[in-house]
């Protein structure tokens, strides 16, 4: 768990002779309702739920997830509690507080692509706030995993602004993983969905044929045990007014009741992980008879039976009023809640509430042997060699102080394979080294080597010490490794790309008394010119966690 951060403080009903600003806030809201059509909900009853109390687990990660308006809300508790949530998994929907406060913002440029949405103007806000501490640092979003899914057939919230998603998090250093593969309509996307792929309707729980479940839990988590009969916990019903600022749920438009889902080895002692999952507009418990079909066909009890998880299903719910009459996660500013993305949000500071009360979150001082190091590159030990596809006529690259370090096959039909020097021994000693991954800078480059032959890979090799003297030479090129396959980096056109994890043998690797270095080529020499420098500007770093 991280360190924890200081705490900070249907169709809608036509209105009679609405005028000026109530008017047009009306009609916008009418707009909105489109774009979510109101259905009847249908299916089959789910056993009833255990009432209970949410209590402390022996929590060792947070991560949130969630889908349309909660996938808003996944992101902003991920940016605004960095040292809290570790990563985030995200169905249809845009970057950090995308809407600043506007509804019709969150309209024109937040779900549909009429308006600019500014991307660059939002990673500056998260920024400035960062720095005025109205959220975590924003450091702590380098290296966490970001899951983010687009379907082709969501008119809802439209392919550019889940892209701007993808784009936000990247520009962090978040390590992001974006499933842009069917042709799905507005929807969580679960094995459990009684709608077809591509449609846009109640209960938004669509079958496309695959398991993105699986695949958001293995991108957070690292791995992922095949899931059980989502049978073998409990599933808590509990007061969200214990938790809610001024004790009125209802207030902030959150439903009484919400829902927590504890496998019975968390609850017999286990360390585990917690996921909070967030259903969208009109999937609601108190939305419309809704009931707990988000919470139990969304497929993640399944895996978190048997990848000891605990699932935290808060609710939002409907407003008697226009404000919210969706029963929608707040991610516009309504109620008057100004703080709503940030420190202070009122549904944000309730969810957190819960988190804690789970045993997540800044609930004490975290053990003091947990920590991360990041160590940036030996410049005088970087280089990068050039030679024949089969390793043959070995030379050293001219280009490092010019273009950066090469990757792939140059102009000159030469295959480059580039070498990054770490000093591990600033590694903390007597700590137990849990994680480790490298960040790579784009400076520039020419075709895509990863499509080069189709599905190339970048591979990360890594020697204990040096692969010859660590100045790099020539016979570098092919060199034995201590570990051929410590990771890989996947494909990326510009900006920072962050590394798979290191293997565990790549961890144990690691020199704890000098020079570590890695050595960076394609898997298979590029048919033609295909390249990318990196590090010309920006030093690769390392960045190791340990406790």
């Amino acid at each position: 768990m991280r360190s924890p951060s200081p705490s900070r403080p249907s169709r809608l009903p036509r209105p009679a002779r609405l005028r000026g600003p109530r008017r047009f806030a009306a009609l916008l809201l009418c707009a909105a309702a489109a774009l979510f059509p109101t259905a009847v909900p249908a299916g089959a009853t789910a056993p009833p739920p255990v009432p209970g109390t949410l209590q402390a687990y022996d929590i060792d990660s947070v991560f949130s997830a969630g889908v349309s308006s909660g996938g808003y809300m996944a992101t902003q508790l991920h940016v605004a509690y960095s040292s809290t949530f570790e990563g985030s998994a995200v169905f249809a929907s845009g970057p950090y507080d995308c809407a600043r406060g506007q509804l019709a913002t969150a309209l024109n440029a937040c779900m549909d692509t009429t308006q600019n949405l500014q991307l660059a103007t939002l990673e500056q806000t998260t920024r400035d706030r960062s720095a005025q501490g109205q959220v975590d640092p924003v450091a702590n979003l380098a290296g966490d995993p970001v899951y983010v899914f687009s379907g082709a057939g969501d008119s809802t919230v439209k392919r550019p602004v889940v892209d701007a998603l993808a784009d936000y998090y990247g520009r962090f250093g978040a390590r992001v993983r974006y499933d842009r593969s069917t042709a799905a309509g507005h929807a969580w996307i679960t094995p459990l969905g009684p709608n077809s792929c591509t449609v846009t309707q109640s209960p938004y729980l669509n079958n496309c044929g695959i398991d993105t479940e699986g695949a958001l839990l293995g991108h957070l988590l690292g791995s992922v045990a095949a899931p059980g009969s989502g049978t073998g916990g409990s599933l808590i019903r509990f007061d969200q007014n214990l938790y809610a600022p001024g004790g009125s749920a209802a207030a902030l438009s959150m439903g009484g009741e919400g829902f927590a889902y504890v496998p019975s080895s968390c609850a017999e002692g286990a360390r585990c992980r917690l996921l909070v999952a967030l259903h969208g507009c009109k999937q609601g418990y108190a939305y419309q008879g809704f009931g707990t079909r988000f919470v139990e066909n969304a497929y993640l009890n399944e895996y978190a039976d048997t990848n000891d998880t605990i699932v935290l299903y808060p609710q939002a719910a409907p407003t008697a009023t226009l404000e919210n009459p969706n029963g929608c996660w707040n991610w516009w500013g309504y109620l008057g809640d100004t703080a709503y993305a940030r420190h202070g949000g009122k549904q944000i500071e309730a969810v957190m509430g819960m988190v804690r009360a789970l045993g997540g979150g800044d609930t004490g001082t975290p053990p003091p042997t947990s920590g991360r190091t990041v160590l940036s590159s030996t410049d005088a030990e970087d280089g990068y060699v050039k030679a024949a596809a089969d390793g043959s006529g070995a030379a050293l690259g001219t280009l490092e102080d010019l273009s950066g370090l090469a990757l792939g096959r140059g102009t000159d039909g030469k295959v480059n394979r580039s070498l990054v020097s770490f000093d591990t021994s600033g590694i903390p000693a007597g700590k137990e080294i849990t994680r480790a991954w490298l960040t790579v800078t784009r400076s520039s480059g020419s075709g895509d080597p990863w499509a080069s032959p189709a599905g190339n890979r970048l591979l990360v090799a890594l020697r204990t010490g040096c692969f010859g003297g660590c100045a790099v030479e020539p016979a570098d090129w092919s060199a034995a490794a201590s570990v051929a396959g410590a990771a890989r980096i996947d494909a990326f056109s510009s900006g920072s790309a962050v590394s798979t994890d290191l293997s565990a043998e790549a961890l144990s690797a690691l020199n704890r008394g000098g020079v570590t270095q890695f050595r960076l080529g394609f898997a298979s020499a590029p048919a033609g010119t295909a390249y990318l420098f990196v590090n010309r500007d920006t030093p690769v770093t390392l960045t190791v966690e340990y406790r």
